[in-house]
């Protein structure tokens, strides 16, 4: 095996694994391409994305950039004659960027594709209750995660894991697959998988609109929607005209509630659904730390109707 020159472009803490491993392993990377340092709060000096925080540590040349269909991004890169360029939770390229590499440009996304393609495919799939996700490497072409598939990898989801806990096991299972795929490209020793796109799903972004609590479908439907948003960006109703964010739950399917209502039952915080109830067991509302279900009973109106 040849080792390959490798552009690395990345910016959250998703991507860090996999430059880890790329690093260490007998490939050269020529760069990290990252998004420019951000401000957090209005007085605070501009800090850099996760990715490129390990790249300064790893003492890797790094490349902070606003706009990728700029010439000057292009020549910056077209300068260093990558063989490979590898991105893991960046932005949608432009063609002329894809081709620059010799071997061509792969990405790391985290969904068994040709399922939940977009910008939250592990958020999607704990919302639709599936039992199985996982990573897959394919080649990037000019639309969005529809490339040829080099290899994936799943891992199961448990009942009441979160989509941060996905994302954490995710990101490193996914940059084991995606070593293996770097080697067996450098080898030449990989066999393509065209995508089936009759069976692609959507993974859409996520916004206030979307992350709203329905109670009136299944208790099971709201749990998973609810543990699908956790920690990120959080699902809601409201409490009192107030933004409440539901945090955890548990699905209590043989107590049947009118939908939205609350009711303190032997220590427990429920609310009804279209189909059995939901305990509420972690719960939050602004400028207030989160409360369990019973800290919340002991504190607040209860006859009332969460919308």
């Amino acid at each position: 095996m040849k080792p390959l020159n490798i552009v690395f472009m990345g910016s959250p803490d998703f991507a860090v694994p996999s430059l880890e491993k790329l690093h260490d392993s007998a490939h050269n990377i020529l760069a990290v391409v990252s998004n420019p340092d951000k401000r957090r709060g209005r007085r605070g000096k501009p800090v850099p994305t996760a990715v490129k925080s390990k790249a300064l540590e790893l003492t890797l040349p790094t490349i902070d950039v606003e706009d990728v269909k700029s010439a000057r991004f292009y020549e910056q890169l077209n300068s260093l004659q990558p063989d490979l360029l590898v991105v893991v939770a960046f932005r949608i390229l432009p063609p002329a960027i894809l081709e620059i590499p010799k071997k061509g440009s792969i990405n790391l996304h985290a969904s068994l594709l040709p399922k939940y393609r977009g910008a939250a495919p592990i958020h999607w799939a704990v919302i639709n209750g599936e039992k199985v996700t996982g990573c897959t490497v394919f080649f990037l072409n000019e639309k969005v995660d529809t490339g040829n598939i080099i290899d994936m990898k799943e891992t199961a989801i448990g009942e009441t894991e979160t989509t941060g806990d996905i994302y954490n096991r995710l990101k490193v299972i996914g940059s084991d697959l995606l070593l293996d795929c770097v080697d067996k490209i450098a080898s030449e020793s990989f066999t393509l998988k065209p995508q089936e796109d009759s069976k692609a799903t959507p993974a859409p972004k996520l916004f206030r609109e979307n992350t709203h609590i329905e109670f009136g479908k299944d208790a099971q439907s709201v749990h998973n929607f609810i543990r699908g948003l956790h920690p990120f960006p959080g699902a809601w109703c409201t409490y009192l005209g107030q933004k409440m964010n539901i945090h955890r739950s548990k699905p209590q399917m043989d107590l049947d509630l009118e939908p939205g209502k609350l009711s303190y039952i032997e220590n427990k915080l429920f609310v009804g659904c279209g189909n059995g109830s939901l305990e509420l067991q972690e719960l939050q509302l602004p400028g207030t730390k989160i409360l369990s279900g019973s800290e919340f009973a002991n504190g607040y109106e209860l006859n009332v109707q969460l919308q």
